[in-house]
């Protein structure tokens, strides 16, 4: 593998800011969880265990198909999310290029409209599912730890904010020339440290991604191909579209590395491979020969 990438200097920043920004993207949900007090202090005295080293927590709904839809629509959400950006900061916040911006924005607005949707959707059986509810719960159902509709309507929010990238030198504060001179220092670290941090998980991505690829355009004993998934083919080509839109620092080793693997997936599909195992192999060959030209980070 090659030497490890190379953060880019302080004076590269500017450029940096100009071309990205910080996005950040929360979502909550309405859990229908509650603990039943009752219930634990029942379960501890019945194993005779100490008090408080069991909790017994309900669902409130039981097994509500609409809300159990939007929770696993929220996750993948998120998912998508990390997907389409990088990491930036400890709170959460991730990097998005100004050329990864409008389809980001695009697709996480479509999503977050179907979102929604499925909120709306719960919203219309919400007081039919207590109903149901406590059949379901028997002793341990009371109304009173209901919300009403408004209430629960309002645990639901989808929150999208986009905030531009601060320049490393940008500081307004009034401060001395001493401390000012060591506050920039340190943002200038920091600065770069996160930069290195969002290019390095991209090839994190790419190698992970790429290796799984190549494991499954291999051959068994028998002579047979590995089965092959779509999801990792598409997130291939996914990632090599990343490498562009994402390339912040405009680092010449991403670049080659986006039209070496366009080269190889440009134009392919899977049905091509899985009917050509000359094809098949000469792919595998290359995605190898990719893999062994990516950056060495640590992995």
């Amino acid at each position: 593998m090659n030497d490890l990438f190379t953060a880019p200097s302080v004076d590269t920043a500017p450029s940096i800011s100009s071309s990205a920004m910080i996005v950040d993207f929360n979502a909550s949900v309405y859990t229908a969880r509650k603990k039943d007090r009752k219930a634990s202090e029942e379960v501890t005295s019945m194993n005779n265990a100490a008090r408080g080293v069991a909790n017994v927590s309900k669902n409130l709904l039981g097994d509500c198909a609409e809300l159990q839809a939007i929770q696993k629509f929220v996750g993948n959400l998120r998912n998508l999310h990390y997907s389409m950006t990088m990491p930036w900061s400890d709170n959460g916040s991730r990097l998005i290029t100004t050329a990864a911006y409008f389809k980001y924005n695009e697709t996480m607005t479509e999503m977050i409209n179907e979102g929604w949707r499925l909120v709306e959707a719960f919203g219309e059986v919400y007081e039919w599912k207590i109903m149901d509810a406590q059949a379901k719960l028997g002793a341990m159902f009371h109304r009173d730890e209901y919300l009403t509709k408004d209430e629960v309507m309002r645990k639901f929010a989808f929150r999208l904010n986009y905030i531009p990238l601060p320049e490393a030198g940008d500081f307004r504060i009034d401060i001395g020339n001493e401390a000012m001179t060591q506050i920039k220092s340190k943002y200038a670290d920091h600065y770069a440290h996160a930069i290195k941090s969002a290019m390095d998980d991209v090839w994190h991505r790419l190698h992970d991604n790429l290796t799984t690829l190549a494991r499954q355009l291999d051959v068994n004993e028998e002579g047979k191909g590995n089965r092959l998934y779509d999801s990792v083919f598409d997130q291939a080509l996914n990632l090599t579209e990343m490498l562009g839109t994402c390339n912040v620092t405009q680092d010449s080793q991403m670049e080659a590395m986006r039209r070496r693997l366009e080269d190889v997936l440009h134009g392919t599909n899977l049905e091509q491979i899985k009917n050509s195992p000359t094809f098949r192999e000469e792919t595998r060959t290359k995605l190898t020969a990719a893999i062994a030209a990516l950056p060495s980070l640590d992995m």
